[in-house]
């Protein structure tokens, strides 16, 4: 009995040390469980939210980069621009060349842009864009940098060598300042790619229809367009408002109401807008700063006034900083040149149906002031719509649906005139729009139109052209 019950004891002992272990082994696989779960949270927790970008990310989205190559690159357009030679064979029309450059720009880098998407398929007739190597990365302002510059050169192969050699010499410096951070395959890598997108996107707009030789022949009648004093010159831009525009459908869209009928009798509403122009041209003559207004405004010795709100886009980013970086420097320069060109078609398109005679003939030979003069030559087409006020209004509703309806506008810098500060875009649009009133290119209806088709065009991008994925 008594060696039974020690056996017994012995098993007991036994089997107690064997649980013992069993349990010490769960706690342990218990522990690091726990431990592998833990982990796992920390590293799957930011899934449906950006990653952050850490110095090592092997492939870095547009928006870790500065807008530096934007910036410098609208320097050198309003440098290359302020020579009244630049131009291509067949007539420059600026409108085209903006609106390359902001879509070559865009396309360059929105792969690198993870809620955005490629234009193709929603601008009309628009190429496929090549793609990126899968696993392999890529400098984005050095894809920008290439599509930039390949654009100036195709755009403006009759340029001055001296602008030749700059355009350049901002590409190679750009180029060899990324070389201090980045290595020279992916520096190659990027803007091999950069320049393919710039080449389809120039091949593009050589199907746009501006090369075709159209001859136009005006109509005649009471309150139509005839050549203009001083030169006399035929009328141009009738071409341009056969362009194929960016955006399939708007210039339907973007037309503004049919002008004032024409009248010679002094008490009609033709004669007492022709009149209030004539009476603000001579304000003119006594008030300095309406000159200042109209000499700001106008731009450059070409006279395009899309230069200065590319200024003005400028120095909005260089005040936003890291507010405004690569990525979002080029939609704003894309939307811009988009809207540029659409409305200045939808612009030409209206004058040429109109045909309304320029205000310079109506003072001279209805007013009666036969010697009258607007303070620069008064541009060789139909007067209305006025041609700058779209340009104006357009830039303005773009930057403000970018940046904010009351940003102070701050245009000191800009341009070689003194500059001004305004309280939005849109203050600083009409300021513009009023310049060509007061220089007595423009009635004010013929302005108001000019306004209406730049919101209109920029009503119809927001609403059908999807940039977000």
């Amino acid at each position: 009995m008594l060696k039974k019950l020690k056996s017994y004891s012995f098993l007991n002992l036994k089997n107690y040390l064997i649980m013992k272990k069993l349990s010490q082994n769960k706690k342990i696989f218990a522990v690091k469980w726990v431990l592998f779960i833990s982990i796992s949270l920390i590293l799957f927790s930011g899934c449906g939210k950006n990653p952050p970008i850490i110095q090592d990310d092997p492939f870095k989205q547009t928006n870790t980069f500065s807008s530096e190559v934007v910036v410098k690159w609208l320097d050198m357009k309003y440098q290359i621009l302020q020579q009244p030679q630049e131009q291509i064979a067949g007539g420059f029309f600026p409108a085209r060349f903006y609106s390359a450059l902001g879509i070559a720009l865009y396309e360059s880098v929105v792969p690198g842009m993870r809620d955005y998407q490629s234009l193709f398929g929603q601008l009309q007739e628009m190429p496929a864009m090549p793609s990126i190597s899968p696993g392999l990365n890529y400098h984005w302002p050095s894809s920008a940098n290439a599509a930039i510059a390949h654009i100036f050169k195709t755009f403006l192969p009759n340029t001055t060598a001296g602008s030749k050699a700059s355009i350049d010499s901002l590409e190679n410096a750009l180029n060899t300042s990324y070389m201090t951070n980045v290595d020279a395959a992916t520096i190659q890598r990027s803007s091999e790619f950069g320049k393919a997108v710039a080449q389809l996107i120039f091949d593009w707009t050589k199907t746009d229809g501006h090369f075709n030789m159209i001859n136009y022949t005006p109509p005649v009648g009471p309150g139509l367009w005839v050549p203009t004093p001083p030169t006399n010159t035929p009328a141009i831009g009738f071409r341009w408002s056969k362009l194929r525009p960016d955006m399939p459908g708007v210039l339907s869209s973007a037309l503004p109401p049919e002008p004032i009928p024409y009248s010679t009798g002094p008490s009609s509403p033709f004669y007492l807008s022709m009149k209030e122009m004539y009476d603000a041209r001579q304000t003119v003559l006594t008030k300095p700063e309406l000159s200042a207004q109209i000499n700001y405004w106008r731009g450059t010795p070409g006279g395009s006034g899309f230069i200065v709100w590319y200024g003005i886009l400028k120095k909005v980013l260089v005040e936003q900083g890291n507010a405004a970086m690569l990525d979002k420097a080029a939609l704003a320069y894309c939307k811009l040149g988009i809207v540029h060109k659409d409305a200045a078609t939808a612009t030409y398109k209206a004058k040429y149906i109109y045909n309304e005679l320029a205000p310079i003939t109506y003072v001279r030979n209805v007013l009666g002031f036969t010697t009258w003069n607007s303070v620069f030559p008064t541009p060789a087409s139909p007067a209305y719509p006025e041609l700058h006020a779209p340009q104006y209004a357009s830039s303005a509703a773009v930057l403000t649906h970018m940046f904010g309806d009351n940003y102070k506008v701050n245009t000191n810098g800009v341009n070689e005139f003194p500059g001004y500060m305004f309280n939005s875009f849109e203050e600083a649009a009409l300021h513009g729009s009023l310049s060509r009133f007061y220089a007595g290119v423009g009635t004010k209806a013929a302005v108001d139109a000019g306004i209406v088709i730049g919101k209109k065009t920029v009503e119809y991008m927001l609403n059908k052209i999807k940039f977000l994925k």
